[in-house]
Order: structure tokens, then sequence, then C-alpha cells
């Protein structure tokens, strides 16, 4: 399904890295895991000249999640957020647009998270960065799809991954609970589910979607 493909994935060794490159290294792509820091301005234009040429750039960006009350919410968390997640993926779809431009396809798919779609207590600054990454994928989806590049996003949510979800969370009889309340498939989404959706929207079998954002969470951001 991605033979002769070159993937860039960002971030691959936290957050959904290690599932996303199993899965695509399965299905034939020439998988390229980035592990560097994608915060300094010039990290992204470094990384794109490090692995071209790219087909597929999978903007893999995770921070642990603060669960600071709205009143609590300082400067530094705020712009962390953001230097985290958002100016990040910016930057990397600037650095990587001229080549696909050149070549009149391309293809950008980013993990996001349904905290964007659906209201969470004590979450304000995750989710407003978590935003900012959807409302991006939407825009520049329909601006660059007339080029022959495609732009969506992923936004999960209780989906099995050792950034949001490690082992000791997840046998915590409380979040055991929390589960069966609150998402309907009544447990985590396996990290090899998301994965391989993600290596179907990368394939050239997903090239009629534009500006998308896919929920994928047991559920749970659709209630």
């Amino acid at each position: 399904m991605l033979q002769g493909l070159r993937i860039v994935v960002t971030q691959a060794d936290v957050f959904m890295g290690p599932a996303l490159c199993q899965a695509l290294n399965a299905h034939g792509a020439d998988v390229l895991a980035d592990t560097h820091d994608l915060t300094p301005p010039q990290a992204a234009q470094d990384l794109v000249q490090r692995h071209s040429p790219v087909d597929v750039l999978l903007v893999n960006l995770a921070v642990a999640a603060p669960a600071t009350p709205v009143a609590e919410v300082d400067e530094d968390e705020w712009q962390h957020m953001f230097n985290t997640m958002v100016h990040p993926l910016q930057r990397l779809v600037k650095a990587v647009l001229p080549q696909m431009q050149d070549r009149g396809r391309g293809k950008i798919l980013v993990m996001g998270s349904a905290s964007a779609l659906r209201g969470m207590k004590r979450a304000s600054s995750y989710s407003a960065a978590r935003g900012a990454q959807l409302a991006y994928v939407q825009a520049v989806g329909v601006e660059l799809a007339p080029l022959g590049i495609q732009v969506n996003a992923i936004a999960q949510n209780f989906v099995d991954n050792p950034t949001y979800f490690p082992s000791h969370i997840q046998t915590d009889p409380r979040f055991i609970e929390r589960l069966k309340r609150e998402v309907p498939l009544g447990r985590l989404v396996k990290p090899e589910e998301d994965a391989e959706f993600a290596a179907y929207l990368c394939s050239r079998h997903a090239d009629c979607f534009v500006g998308q954002v896919f929920p994928v969470s047991g559920g749970w951001a659709v209630r």
C-alpha cells in the first residue's frame, strides 16, 4: 500500500511514533523516523533537508498534558503548549511545501487530539493548542488541495500510547471505571488500530480527503 513512499515521522519515539513507524514499515514505506527537538525555529527546515525528498510528512507532536484550572494557567504553560505543538507544525508545512508543489503531489497528516472537539475540564491550554492544529489543517487543506497536496488530521483520545496512557494509568481502577463511563467502545483504541488508519490516509488510496479531521476516540468525541 505504501511501497515507494518516503514518509517522515516526527518525534518518532513518543506519542504515536512507535506504532506509526511499525505500521508504515509493514506496508512497505521507507520510514524516516526523526526524533529531533522541533521547538527551535530552524529545526523544521533542518528536518526536511535531512530527509528529502519527502512524499508524506506525518506530524506527530506531543507534550505532557497539564491539568491546570483555567484561572491558574500562567504565561509559561500557555507558551509551552503552542511552542511545542503549534509553531513546529506551521514551520514543518512551510519547509516541506516547496518540494511537494514542484512534484504536484504530497501528503501531510497531523496526529492531533479530540480534546479540541469536546470540552475537557482543566485542559484549556492543551485543548487550545490542539484546536489551533486542527483549524490550521482545515485551512491549509482546502488551500493546497488544488495543488495535489492532501492535508488532514486524526483527532484522537483514549488511544493506547505511552505518552498519555502509561501502564500505571491503565491499571488504575478509577481509570477503568472512567473508560466504561465515558467511552462507548468500553476500552482504549489499540495503537495498531489508529496506526493502520493513519497508514491508509498516507496512501494513494486516500487522495480524496481535503482538510478533514477524523475523530479516533472509541466514540468519546461523538457522544
